[in-house]
């Protein structure tokens, strides 16, 4: 059994793996002032949730866009399993063509969904990642992935209304029952739900357009359930994507050195 883990910046991602299938998949927040101790508890709690013994876990896998919490998890992933998990970086084996000005500055977690839509969707592929920020990666009808987008995040967009306008309430992110809204509350759920999943269908036909021919579309990420099934595009939600990716990308690397 592999645990991979992708630290975001305000979640990070945990679940097990085990001949491609995902046991869980759970959320914990970032936290760069907790100490190695103290994401060894919480691992160890989570793993108790689910019945599973440390010895059942063989391998370990990270991809981070949090720098500072990478020795961290690894120091106490080394405490906890007496394992030294693989970090997604350079020198890794990913199998992925990467057409960029500069491919080390792609974030690990765009890699590694990447990774996964091409092996569970097939290329071309447009992954949609919706977490502090909304990621969109392009991977063209060659395989190769050749860029994308980043726009300000669901939440981001939905805390910046409710501290800079006085006089606009904090609401829950859920959509209205109309788009046209008849009060504060609703006009705002339909500016953040419906307005996001429009920006997504937008970009979705622009990139399309820019290609030239169609593509599968994948989200993930913790907001992607709330915001996708509002697009008219589209566009399959799988939770598990990044999960998928790095246990594929764990498979890759201890295989080939075996």
């Amino acid at each position: 059994m592999i645990l991979a883990i992708d630290i975001g910046n305000t979640n990070i991602v945990i679940g097990c793996t085990q001949q491609e299938k995902v046991h869980f998949v759970e959320r914990i927040s970032t936290d760069i002032s907790k100490t190695e101790l103290e994401y060894v508890v919480g691992f160890k709690t989570l793993f108790d949730l689910y019945h599973i013994k440390t010895e059942e876990i063989t391998g370990c896998i990270i991809a981070s866009v949090v720098p500072p919490l990478v020795n961290i998890i690894k120091a106490s992933m080394k405490k906890l399993l007496r394992i030294t998990p693989l970090i997604v970086g350079p020198g890794v084996k990913t199998g992925l063509n990467i057409l960029m000005d500069n491919p080390a500055q792609i974030g690990a977690d765009l890699i590694v969904n990447a990774v996964a839509a091409l092996k569970y969707y097939g290329a071309p592929a447009v992954i949609i990642d919706m977490g502090t920020a909304t990621t969109i990666s392009v991977v063209d009808d060659k395989k190769n992935y050749v860029g994308g987008m980043i726009l300000p995040g669901v939440r981001i967009s939905l805390e910046a209304l409710e501290s800079r306008t006085s006089q606009l309430p904090r609401i829950s992110l859920e959509a209205p029952k109309k788009v046209i809204g008849k009060n504060t509350i609703d006009c705002m759920k339909s500016g953040i739900v419906m307005g996001q999943a429009a920006c997504l269908d937008g970009m979705i036909r622009r990139i399309r357009e820019e290609l030239g021919y169609p593509f599968h579309v994948i989200a993930t990420g913790g907001l992607a359930g709330s915001i996708v099934p509002y697009c008219t595009e589209e566009v399959v939600c799988d939770n598990e994507l990044t999960l998928k990716g790095l246990d594929i990308i764990y498979r890759k690397n201890t295989e080939a050195s075996a």
